[in-house]
């Protein structure tokens, strides 16, 4: 898996001109599956996620967490972070999960991600055509890949 992690002032999804999805103060993660993640990518990746020290502390150091600080998590399944980009022009999607194996996932994540947090929180829609928008709040941006765990 994937994820690209932006700290954020405020986000939202907007699905055919209806916003779908609003967060303020938290995390914009956008999440993509390949073929050969299972449910301890996920859980590994939700812990790391919560659990990251990327919000300012008392003397603007980035020292808390999303726990820490209260903030929301905006969840968007995106499979182009899977896209090689080797050959040619035209990016290739062949690591990127089928449906049938990331939806799944991705409902997992849903699931994973609100325990570790505490609370519910705000997804686009697997698959869907999405309109993304966000503050990046930093700005703050970071890529994990539970391929380089260790």
């Amino acid at each position: 898996m994937i994820a690209v992690i932006q700290r954020v002032s405020e986000s939202s999804v907007t699905i055919d001109g209806k916003v779908k999805s609003k967060i303020g103060t938290g995390l914009l993660v956008l999440l993509g599956i390949e073929e050969a993640d299972g449910k301890e990518d996920l859980e590994w990746l939700a812990k790391k996620i919560v659990n990251l020290r990327i919000f300012p502390d008392e003397q603007e150091v980035m020292n808390k967490s999303l726990l820490d600080v209260g903030g929301e998590l905006l969840l968007v399944s995106q499979f182009t972070l899977h896209a090689s980009t080797k050959k040619g022009n035209r990016p290739s999607y062949i690591k990127a999960a089928r449906p049938e194996i990331a939806l799944p996932l991705y409902e997992e994540a849903i699931r994973v991600l609100a325990v570790e947090l505490g609370k519910s929180i705000s997804t686009g829609t697997f698959g869907a055509d999405m309109k993304v928008s966000l503050i990046n709040d930093g700005p703050v941006t970071l890529i994990m890949d539970t391929k380089n765990k260790v």
